[in-house]
């Protein structure tokens, strides 16, 4: 339970994280043209503290959904020299898209570490389309089963089962269990590879236990193999652009979906903070790499989707640059502001929406998970 807590923590503070490196992003690129930034701030209002240091307040805040930088002018009231809207739009874009470059960043250096470590994710039971070392591994073992007293261990891989002197390769999940559900009562053996070495262990299934065997399995196999420290950057640049291009398909094909009334079809998966959350915990439970993979995706999606021209996000301010530009002039400093509140509260209402409909549940299932462990 506490294990599990903890994970969650870190799972937690890795998506803010996430978050304070985006702004981090508008930060450095706002004082490298040398525009006055007035706050950078971890969390959101009512602050906790904060410390004046030059000319900006750096700021511990105690909401803890992310981060923020107050860039002056950034409103658009402001025609000074220091000020944001002073710049030349050229500049602006540069401070605006350098939140969004820094999660490309971010997912660049995530994923060169998976590289240099090689990662492994849980698969389900059908086809392997090309993936390597597929396997099927003990995952928990409960205590007083067949397999607790037949001496099986947590991360032992199930290679086969003898039935008989008969011996059937195990390679997915429901071979495991229909074998040993035909089997009850009757002594088998199964072929273990444990810290690499083949061993076999014999066991009866129990008669009466819902699982005759007592242990949780996962199907995993290699999703990245494992590179030199020297060639892991490499690969983490192309993995990092394979990603963006899979993510602005997926989102550009949900767009297309939605407003031609097709709906997103089949189960819809959303999910807010909380649940990216639970998502990335019970990640990190298939090890460090995997938890790599679940993160640098996110911040290769999150990227992809800033830079979608809606006013709130990024890429909506970019869009009334690209309308400045054309123009001639800004756009109304009052018109901007009230279009960004409206699309700045439907994404709220909708993220407090998915909260409750999506991530409470998924949490709570987490909770108890965890409990019973």
């Amino acid at each position: 339970m506490i294990s599990s807590i903890i994970v969650f923590i870190i799972a937690f503070l890795s998506l803010i994280a996430l978050m304070i490196i985006h702004e981090f992003g508008h930060f450095i690129i706002a004082k490298k043209f040398g525009v006055r930034v007035d706050e950078f701030g971890i969390g959101y209002p009512p602050r906790i503290f904060g410390k004046k240091i030059g000319e900006t307040i750096y700021s511990l805040n105690w909401l803890p959904l992310g981060a923020f930088v107050r860039i002056y002018g950034e409103e658009g009231d402001a025609d000074e020299y220091r000020s944001f809207s002073g710049l030349k739009i050229w500049k602006r874009v540069l401070i605006i898209i350098g939140g969004v470059v820094a999660f490309w960043i971010a997912a660049i250096i995530i994923f060169s570490a998976m590289f240099m470590m090689g990662t492994d994710l849980p698969i389900s039971d059908g086809p392997v389309d090309g993936l390597k070392n597929v396997r099927v591994m003990i995952v928990e073992v409960l205590d007083n089963s067949a397999a607790y007293n037949s001496g099986l261990n947590a991360g032992d891989v199930v290679i086969g089962i003898k039935v008989n002197g008969a011996e059937t390769a195990i390679s997915e999940i429901s071979q495991f269990k229909e074998i040993t559900s035909a089997n009850r009562g009757k002594e088998i053996k199964l072929e273990i590879i444990r810290q690499n070495q083949p061993i076999e262990i014999s066991l009866t299934p129990s008669e009466s236990d819902a699982s005759p065997v007592g242990v949780g399995l996962q199907r995993m196999a290699t999703l990245v193999e494992k590179y030199p420290w020297y060639w892991a950057p490499v690969q983490g640049i192309i993995f990092t652009w394979q990603t963006t291009v899979s993510s602005v398909a997926g989102l550009f094909s949900i767009f297309v979906n939605l407003f031609s009334g097709k709906g997103i079809g089949g189960q819809a998966e959303f999910a807010g903070p909380l649940g990216i959350t639970v998502f990335l915990a019970n990640a990190a439970s298939y090890g460090i790499g995997f938890f790599l993979y679940f993160i640098g995706m996110i911040s290769v999606f999150v990227a992809v989707f800033n830079l979608f021209p809606i006013p709130a996000l990024d890429g909506g301010k970019l869009i009334f640059l690209l309308i400045e530009k054309i123009k001639g002039r800004p756009v109304s400093v009052k018109v901007e502001q009230r279009i960004t509140a409206v699309c700045f509260f439907i994404l709220i209402a909708l993220s407090i929406f998915i909260t409750i409909k999506f991530d409470i549940p998924r949490f709570s299932e987490f909770l108890k998970s965890s409990l019973s462990r």
